[in-house]
């Protein structure tokens, strides 16, 4: 897996990824957050095949870009059941209230606990791990893990916002997110990357240095 991480929403600090498989070029983006004509161009200009646009949840800093690839290139828009309606409804996906009127195309595929989506001979696993939002999810492919908002480098996504219940984040993390081997990187929604070892010891929310 080859991958490249962009930010293209500087006020809000999220990370785009771009994931593709060297075999067979196909290419998957991670969280679009605004539309960006370099961006753009440089999708255009490479021979990446854009087959899937996943969203880890619903809210409008991680699909604002949605539109663009869309309509650019027929991508299949993917994002978990419990958060599909606000792809479609600025006031759902909390960009209303930052005068951003965030509006996606809808979903083309509904993503659902233990999915797998294969981009050539990557195969990527969705888990769902609610708390941020109901709907979110984390990917996982080769020692990687893309982990939305779910889980930060000292840190885990906002559970005040509708939608959020942060025992259930706890508990997502705990029970899902923690039992992967300690050596996978994460790429976060915001922030540095990290490993699963380091937050479960380091991390002030969920891991070790929570109980002291």
């Amino acid at each position: 897996m080859k991958l490249k991480t962009y930010n293209l929403l500087p006020e809000f600090g999220t990370n785009t990824y771009l994931i593709w498989d060297e075999s067979s070029n196909e290419a998957a983006i991670i969280d679009c957050a605004a539309p960006d004509e370099n961006f753009l161009d440089q999708l255009k200009k490479s021979s990446l095949l854009l087959k899937f646009v996943i969203c880890t949840h619903g809210h409008g800093d991680h699909i604002g870009g949605n539109q663009m690839l869309k309509s650019e290139f027929s991508p299949t828009i993917c994002i978990h059941q419990n958060d599909a309606e606000m792809l479609t409804d600025p006031k759902k996906n909390l960009s209303l209230y930052w005068e951003g009127n965030v509006i996606s195309p809808p979903a083309d595929r509904i993503l659902h606990n233990d999915d797998e989506i294969l981009l050539g001979k990557i195969r990527i696993n969705i888990i769902h791990t609610p708390g941020h939002s109901r709907g979110s999810v984390c990917l996982i492919t080769e020692n990687s893990l893309f982990s939305g908002d779910s889980l930060f480098a000292a840190g885990i996504g906002r559970t005040d916002l509708p939608g959020g219940n942060y025992q259930e984040l706890i508990n997502s993390i705990q029970k899902k997110i923690f039992t992967l081997p300690e050596s996978m990187i994460v790429y976060p929604g915001h922030g540095q990357t990290t490993t699963i070892g380091q937050e479960k010891i380091e991390n002030p929310f969920a891991g070790l240095a929570s109980k002291l």
